[in-house]
């Protein structure tokens, strides 16, 4: 796979609201997987567009795309602490 394409950010997932974008920002941030999180905020418009197209969206490189999915799926489903706290 070429290197370069696999380290370009690719938009992973729309985020529901500010908790989920917190809980994932610091789930990545601990397991040092490189992101960013982008509001769909403008105070031009008082938050307009976050009805329309969702809280914001989680960019990340293509390489962690399927991680970050399954950590998120943990978030939204509500079985993130049961699965992650296990030890191994």
């Amino acid at each position: 796979m070429n290197e370069r394409k696999d380290q370009e950010f690719v938009n992973v997932a729309i985020l529901d609201n500010i908790i989920e974008a917190q809980l994932i920002e610091s789930v990545l941030n601990e397991y040092g997987i490189p992101h960013r999180i982008r509001s769909f905020h403008d105070t031009a418009y008082n938050g307009l567009f976050q009805f329309q197209l969702g809280w914001g969206a989680l960019w990340a490189p293509n390489s962690s795309r399927a991680e970050i999915l399954e950590i998120l799926h943990d978030i939204r489903s509500n079985d993130f602490h049961s699965k992650r706290d296990k030890p191994s």
